[in-house]
């Protein structure tokens, strides 16, 4: 009897390791998180919880000790979000992974659907939604099976990789690139490129918090210029990765850098308010083929803000309008 037993035990496998970075997160926020992945409906020998501690200055593990049982614990030293995550995929052995930072939470009645498609149709990734406010259930609208690629060529597709529910299967050698900002602006399109199939859906499943006083939102000048730096070289490694694949593939992740050098431009112009830096970058991006942008049927937005930058009318205009950012 006890060798059958065993023998089940082993044949059942992990359905999801969600992938818990954490660095000086405050207690009630990391307990909030990881209470919203146990309160799915997956079974303890179906869910896989790794909180890596990338160097808190007081390890996590002593404020979670309720959960001990729970959860894979493992700290390393400060390395940024991007080794963090890798530490985590190194460790994982789900067939789905989900990132999830350690200061939000699952919205766990709306992922359940989420976990209703990963069960059912198996597809290598599954889109969501994330809110700012806590919402009620409400009918989900799933849109139908389509590649990675296409999502891409047709549609905007959103940044940040705790997006996504994915195979990880489909993952091979890629990693986040380390001690850089804006990691998921690079991560997420080379993932999709190696989906087949992608339901997504507008299931509002995510609750995201933005901290005060985070580096990814400091004003500080030597932060913001630091952002803008790696955001930029970003763009650059995506466009040279597109020079080196073929079709519908290349043309997917183009669109995809034309989009993120429309949004660099932008930052650059709320973000440092310098006319002087912003004409510096435009000579950058015009040298590496990034600029001017090009003229292509993307968004109404795109449309628009290509021609404005493609003036010197237009960039005076832009330097005016513009929100512009508070800075400390």
């Amino acid at each position: 009897m006890q060798n059958i037993q065993n023998r089940q035990q082993t044949d059942r496998k992990i359905l999801i390791s969600f992938i818990i970075p954490v660095y000086n997160i405050p207690a009630d926020m990391l307990h909030e998180c990881i209470e919203s992945i146990l309160a799915l409906s997956l079974r303890p020998y179906e869910r896989e919880i790794i909180i890596v501690d990338d160097g808190s200055d007081v390890p996590a593990i002593n404020f979670i000790n309720d959960f001990l049982n729970e959860i894979v614990y493992i700290r390393q030293r400060n390395g940024g979000l991007s080794k963090a995550r890798n530490r985590g995929l190194q460790n994982a052995t789900g067939k789905y992974i989900q990132f999830v930072d350690g200061d939000d939470t699952l919205l766990s009645n709306m992922y359940e659907h989420c976990l209703d498609i990963a069960r059912f149709q198996e597809p290598d990734i599954v889109t969501f939604e994330f809110c700012r406010k806590k919402v009620e259930q409400r009918p989900y609208n799933d849109q139908p099976v389509i590649s990675g690629k296409d999502l891409m060529r047709h549609y905007n597709i959103k940044a940040s990789a705790c997006s996504y529910l994915f195979k990880a299967t489909i993952l091979g050698n890629l990693r986040f690139t380390p001690d850089t900002y804006h990691e998921d602006e690079e991560f997420t399109p080379l993932l999709l490129l190696r989906a087949e199939s992608v339901i997504p859906t507008d299931t509002p499943a995510y609750f995201y918090r933005q901290r005060k006083n985070s580096i990814t939102t400091s004003t500080n000048v030597r932060d913001t210029i630091k952002r803008l730096s790696n955001f930029k070289d970003i763009i650059c490694r995506l466009y040279r990765t597109a020079d080196t694949i073929p079709g519908d593939d290349r043309i997917a992740l183009m669109r995809r850098v034309h989009q993120l050098t429309m949004d660099y431009i932008y930052k650059v112009i709320i973000e440092t308010r310098s006319r002087h830096y912003l004409d510096r970058q435009l000579k950058i991006l015009k040298k590496a083929g990034l600029f001017p942008l090009p003229d292509r049927n993307y968004t109404k937005k795109y449309k628009w803000f290509r021609k404005l930058t493609n003036s010197e009318i237009g960039l005076s205009l832009l330097m005016r309008v513009l929100p512009l950012m508070k800075r400390e």
